[in-house]
C-alpha cells in the first residue's frame, strides 16, 4: 500500500520546480531556494549544479529540510549521493524529466570530461517523514 505522503507526492511530481527550506549552519535560521527535483520510482530526488552553493553547504550540516511543490508541502531529511553510480542514475533521471536542459547538460558533461570544465554537480536523496 502507497503511503499517504507518496500518493501525495506523486500527484505533484510533474512540477518544474520545489521550494526548498533549509536552515543555516551558524544561525539555524530557514532560507529558501528554488530547485529541481525528480520522482524516480518511489524515490524523491533534489540535484545541484555547483555543491559549493550555500543551500548545498546547509543540508549537508542540517539535513532537516521541507519541500513546497503546487499546492503540497512535506518535511523530510536529504542524504548527499557519494556513490558515483548512484549519482549518476539521479542525474540521468534529471536529465529525462529536464529534457529541454538536456543540451547545456550534456555540454557541461562534455566539457567536465575534457578536463575543461569542473564537475561541480551533486544529488541527495530525499526521505520524507510522516
Amino acid at each position: 500500500m502507497e503511503s499517504t505522503e507518496l500518493a501525495r507526492l506523486r500527484r505533484v511530481a510533474g512540477k518544474q520546480t520545489t521550494r526548498l527550506t533549509h536552515y543555516g549552519r551558524k544561525t539555524g535560521k530557514p532560507h529558501e531556494v528554488t530547485i529541481w527535483f525528480v520522482l524516480d520510482g518511489d524515490k524523491l530526488y533534489i540535484g545541484t549544479a555547483n555543491v559549493n552553493r550555500q543551500w548545498v553547504r546547509n543540508v549537508q550540516k542540517t539535513p532537516k529540510i521541507k519541500l513546497s511543490m503546487g499546492d503540497e508541502s512535506f518535511s523530510g531529511t536529504v542524504r548527499f549521493l557519494t556513490d558515483r553510480a548512484e549519482h549518476e542514475r539521479v542525474m540521468t533521471a534529471i536529465r529525462r524529466k529536464y529534457w529541454m536542459f538536456r543540451p547545456i547538460l550534456e555540454i557541461g558533461r562534455i566539457l567536465s570530461a575534457k578536463g575543461l570544465m569542473r564537475d561541480n554537480a551533486g544529488s541527495f536523496e530525499v526521505t520524507l517523514l510522516g
